[in-house]
């Protein structure tokens, strides 16, 4: 009655009534039942997991597939030195790539690769990022984390090659027991040690990769570790399926206190501070693979790539704790798997574990490990970007990119540029020159190898054509004259010729030599005047009628009453005394482009006003051509007659004086000047008159010259030094850049100390730029207007009223004497005395 009441029409009406229909029948109908839906809704219920399993696999699939796109690969260089540290400090500012839970849903959170690869050029360790990922943002934190280390960023590369000549084998570590037991993460060594000399000797064609994979772990299942601890202390479960089992079996929980279990089971108190150890800070999920190929057959048939496969599972096992260890397991297609860097359901790592098995190696003799070179710098605000009086050196390397200047108020404190052969110092220069030619500012460049010169000619502006000169002795015709005798000043003129002879022949010189050397000089500038030369100093020595009618027009008693006693000597006295001086003549004279340029006569460049108009004065001179002593004494000598034409500007009102610079390669060799280098260099900036001083070590520098260049050139820039001069030279970078840095610098690339005003910048580093490309004919155009401009036959030279040509009753050509031995009255076949009495 009661079934024919709720539904009178079960028998005949849809399947629906008669399902409702059935299940109100006994409970024998129910194996009925499931005999006739059981298909169908197993049937649906398969369809609908399979239906959710694919959906979730595609969005897997097109998210690994977005963050693929456009991925980056970041190559390391490890710093000189790295702190333990470190690493546990990177992963945990990679936490702050966590998104918000609705873009973790929609689009998945980004992970990370970091990856070791060998091969048998060393070890490289490298970081992939995701394109989702903003360039720079993981960049940076690199940076921060390891102080010194160099990034070089490129598009994704497979970690093993994926061609069909190279076999690869290789696996994935999971762990072994629930992921709430900790790894070991405090290790007294670097646990690298291991994994780094797996990786050390591989020969060519042999590669190996280890990818850890990692994202910030978000969700739930952050909290199984406190239902673990909670569990091992014996508490009450806080799973709703624990509280559903705890009403329904009353009584059956079993739980007890906390302290009687930790007394019955004393292992779960260290069980229980692992735990929340670990959990206590913050996690990634994590996948390890590894991964070993080679494209040696035999190596392929022996077996060797599974055992160094396995060698490379072998190193983790130091990861072993008490509580947890990590087990190998198969990789199918290992190359391909490493190449795609998804990352399916991982395994929770603590920022301890995971930077304990993914960081920069901190041992110093780690093996096959590359260390960084100079650690990057950005410079200060203080250093010029560009604008009028700004030299332009090069750019930024580090912070936002700029060009870096000095200015040209800041270049007369001096510039010290050091730096071994190859490492870009002659191109610097080259730029610096350029930029004084563009910029109408005058410019002596002393060039003792040759190229230098060689690329600025190829180079300069226009309006440097005419206003150059142009001293070569690979140019055709005569040199430009430049008489270093002649100046504004004849005792100042006969000083410079002096001290630049004895501190070019230091070890052979004494006192009597320079009494004579300076009594030669002054004799000839006070009587004969602009028209004396070095030339002249042979024939005044050595023809005694020569001597005597320059003599006679001599007012002054000392140097009459010198000539005098030195006319008294006998002729063997005499060659004795004359013969050190005549050898040291002979390094100059006897070079026909020498003796052309200082005893050609009236000088035809007058430096002062080609120096002040903004013209230039190019020295080159090869120590390949000319001799090494030969070209020592010449651009010494130019040095001294330069700082003679610039030392008149005292009269001039300091606002009048234009800025003028001398750029000196292997400047060692020419800083021979008169007086203290630390004076002349306080006074040349006073004069507005800058150099720049350029060489390759410290020890070439004798020791004030030494003391002076390092307290009063004070703009610095250290190409790659020495590691001997490195130390030293890092007192003026610290504390931006250790001996390390200035050692390890790259070609091209340069550490600077600059000077804003009267105050040092922080040091920085910065890239040069190269040449600009150079301009067809215009060095020949440079050469051919400094001939028509400088050299004697296209100068009018104004001859003086009186001088020693001029002397009608005295013949011109040196008489023979007969008081001196044979050979004494030529320069070329001088009288040698023994070495006691050459002094």
């Amino acid at each position: 009655m009661i079934r024919t009441a709720i539904l009178p029409d079960a028998t005949s009406g849809t399947g629906v009534h008669r399902l409702l229909s059935d299940l109100a029948d006994p409970p024998h109908r129910l194996v009925e039942l499931a005999a006739e839906y059981g298909p169908i809704a197993a049937l649906g219920i398969v369809g609908a997991a399979a239906a959710w399993t694919s959906a979730r696999w595609l969005l897997w699939d097109w998210r690994n597939s977005r963050f693929a796109l456009g991925a980056r690969l970041v190559e390391v260089a490890v710093p000189p030195k790295v702190e333990p540290a470190s690493a546990a400090a990177w992963w945990a500012r990679l936490i702050g790539l966590t998104l918000p839970c609705w873009k973790r849903l929609a689009f998945g959170q980004p992970h990370l690769a970091f990856e070791y690869r060998a091969d048998h050029n060393g070890v490289r360790f490298h970081v992939w990022v995701p394109g989702s990922i903003p360039p720079g943002l993981v960049e940076k934190t690199i940076q921060a984390s390891w102080p010194g280390a160099t990034l070089t960023t490129q598009p994704a590369t497979s970690p093993l090659p994926r061609d069909q000549e190279h076999k690869a084998a290789g696996g994935r570590l999971v762990l072994a027991r629930p992921e709430h037991f900790p790894l070991a993460s405090d290790h007294d060594a670097d646990p690298l040690r291991g994994l780094l000399g797996a990786a050390s000797g591989l020969a060519e064609g042999e590669h190996l990769a280890v990818q850890i994979l990692a994202r910030p772990a978000t969700g739930h299942r952050l909290t199984k570790a406190y239902r673990a601890a909670s569990a091992l202390r014996g508490a009450r479960s806080t799973a709703t399926q624990g509280h559903l089992f705890d009403l329904l079996t009353p009584g059956m929980s079993g739980h007890r206190n906390p302290s009687e279990l930790t007394r019955q089971h004393p292992e779960r108190a260290e069980q229980l501070r692992a735990i929340l150890g670990k959990a206590a800070r913050p996690r990634f999920e994590v996948q390890i693979l590894y991964g070993v190929a080679s494209r040696h057959p035999d190596q392929i048939d022996n077996g060797w790539l599974r055992a160094h496969a396995h060698e490379t599972a072998s190193t983790f096992a130091l990861f072993t704790s008490g509580h947890q260890y990590l087990r190998r397991r198969r990789l199918h297609n290992p190359a391909a798997r490493l190449d795609e860097r998804r990352l399916h359901r991982g395994y929770l790592l603590s920022v301890d574990e995971l930077a304990a098995i993914a960081h920069l190696p901190y041992d110093l003799a780690a093996p096959g490990v590359t260390r960084a070179g100079a650690r990057p710098v950005a410079p200060s605000p203080a250093v010029p970007v560009s604008g009028n009086g700004v030299r332009i050196l090069g750019d930024s390397e580090a912070g936002a990119p700029r060009p870096v200047g000095l200015t040209v108020e800041g270049a007369r404190q001096h510039l010290h540029v050091l730096g071994q052969t190859g490492v870009g110092k002659s191109t610097f220069l080259a730029n610096l020159i350029l930029s004084d030619a563009t910029a109408g500012r005058g410019a002596l460049v002393i060039d003792p190898k040759g190229d230098l010169i060689a690329d600025v000619l190829q180079r300069l502006p226009e309006r440097a054509i005419g206003r150059t000169a142009v001293f070569d002795p690979a140019a055709p015709g005569r040199p430009p004259c430049l008489n270093v005798l002649a100046g504004h000043d004849a005792a100042f003129a006969a000083e410079s010729i002096v001290t630049t002879f004895r501190r070019c022949f230091t070890s052979a010189w004494g006192p009597r030599l320079d009494d004579l050397l300076r009594s030669a000089c002054l004799t000839l500038t006070r009587v004969n005047g602009t028209r004396a030369t070095l030339g002249d100093i042979p024939t005044l020595l050595t023809d005694t009628a020569y001597r005597a009618r320059v003599t006679s027009r001599l007012t002054d008693e000392l140097l009459r009453g010198f000539w005098a006693a030195y006319d008294e000597l006998t002729p063997a006295a005499r060659a004795s005394m004359i013969s050190p001086v005549m050898n040291k003549l002979r390094a100059v004279l006897l070079r026909p482009f020498i003796r052309d340029t200082l005893s050609g006569g009236t000088s035809t460049v007058d430096l002062a006003d080609t120096l002040a108009s903004g013209g230039l004065i190019l020295a080159r001179l090869p120590k390949g051509v000319l001799g090494e002593d030969a070209v020592r004494l010449f651009g010494s000598l130019l040095l001294a007659h330069t700082w003679q034409a610039i030392t008149p500007r005292s009269a001039q009102a300091e606002d009048d004086r234009p800025d003028a610079a001398a750029y000196i390669d292997e400047a060692h060799n020419f800083l021979n000047l008169p007086g203290s280098i630390s004076d002349i260099l306080a006074e040349a900036r006073a004069y507005r008159f800058s150099l720049t001083i350029a060489h390759q070590h410290l020890s070439q520098l004798p020791k004030d010259l030494r003391e002076a260049v390092s307290a009063d050139a004070r703009n610095k820039i250290y190409f790659a030094a020495s590691p001997e001069d490195a130390a030293d030279l890092a007192r003026h970078t610290t504390p931006l850049l250790f001996p390390h840095d200035l050692s390890h610098l790259g070609a091209y690339q340069a550490a600077a100390r600059l000077m804003d005003g009267n105050a040092p910048t922080p040091a920085f580093t910065f890239r040069t730029r190269p040449l600009p490309d150079p301009i067809p004919g215009r060095a020949t155009a440079v050469r051919h207007a400094s001939r028509e401009r400088f050299s004697p036959q296209h100068t009018a030279r104004s001859i003086p009223e009186v001088g020693l040509r001029d002397l009608d009753a005295f013949p011109l050509a040196p008489s023979a004497s007969p008081e001196l031995p044979d050979g004494a009255a030529t320069m070329t076949a001088p009288v040698i005395p023994p070495a006691e009495e050459r002094r």
